[in-house]
């Protein structure tokens, strides 16, 4: 197998991956990922050094000076880096597991509040009117978990139609449901239940920001049309990925203009997520009439 077909393993369908992600983070990440390919290092300790190394970028921004935010933008990239490289080393060795799946989603949250109470603390007394500083840090951080969650369910869904798997959201939370019952009796298992626990509580969530859409229609319209139908829409939708608001971020504090970052995620991404739900409940509706007819 060639070194290229090898990276495109590695990686989620192209078109649900974002544009940084696809020619920048994911390639250093496949570098990486092929350097360590034959120890046993696993995925889940891949994620947990991530996190490791964003929240200590966290701990740079708190400090505040200039030479320090350079560096917690710099650990902020990394640790977007090996973020994407433990999912690439579980489709390579075929070794993902379902908590992996979890932590890998809840460690990108831990990471990003990190570093949003850096930023806080490190550079609010530079800002003039502290409440102002931290109200913008609340609605550009809210901003965050609305586009990521959105994004997330119009990825996995576009996924799970084109691949034919029959598989839908509300499938996953009706298996993460059982086995967290499952559970819930059992004393030990602790960190397993709290972690199945915030994943319901997050599939909740992204429910109920989603624009309605039946999903037992799925298998209906799953396939070539709705690959054809979709796959534009979802590329737009990947412009409020987590790593292309994580990039603005870290070239905002490069320039030392995060509050650029602020007016970014709050105007700028939100009106482009109105626009997109406009779009995407378009297509959703002819591909309803379509399923019913």
């Amino acid at each position: 197998m060639t070194t290229f077909l090898e990276y495109r393993r590695s990686l989620k369908l192209p078109e649900v991956e974002e544009i940084f992600d696809l020619y920048f983070y994911r390639p250093l990440a496949f570098a990486f990922v092929k350097a360590i390919y034959r120890t046993n290092i696993t995925p889940n300790q891949l994620t947990v050094v991530s996190m490791l190394i964003g929240m200590m970028g966290g701990v740079c921004f708190g400090l505040g000076h200039a030479a320090a935010v350079t560096v917690g933008a710099l650990l902020y990239g990394l640790s977007i880096v090996l973020d994407c490289s433990d999912g690439q080393l579980a489709r390579l060795k075929k070794n993902g597991t379902r908590l992996g799946r979890i932590l890998d989603g809840l460690i990108d949250y831990v990471v990003s509040l990190a570093v949003y109470l850096g930023i806080g603390i490190g550079l609010a007394p530079e800002s003039g009117d502290h409440r102002i500083w931290w109200l913008l840090l609340l609605a550009a951080g809210l901003s965050n978990l609305f586009h990521s969650a959105v994004l997330d369910y119009y990825r996995n869904r576009f996924t799970d139609c084109v691949q034919g798997t029959g598989h839908t959201e509300d499938d996953d939370f009706q298996s993460f449901q059982r086995e967290y019952e499952e559970l819930a009796a059992d004393k030990g298992k602790r960190p397993r239940k709290a972690a199945i626990w915030l994943y319901l509580r997050y599939l909740t969530l992204q429910k109920k920001l989603t624009v309605n859409w039946d999903d037992s229609k799925l298998p209906k319209v799953a396939g070539e049309d709705f690959y054809h139908r979709n796959k534009v829409a979802l590329r737009l939708w990947t412009f409020l990925g987590s790593t292309t608001q994580g990039t603005l971020l870290i070239i905002t504090s490069l320039l030392d203009r995060i509050d650029l970052y602020f007016w970014g995620m709050i105007v700028v991404g939100n009106l482009w997520a109105a626009v997109m739900f406009v779009v995407q409940t378009r297509i959703d509706h002819r591909l309803e009439q379509e399923a019913v007819s």
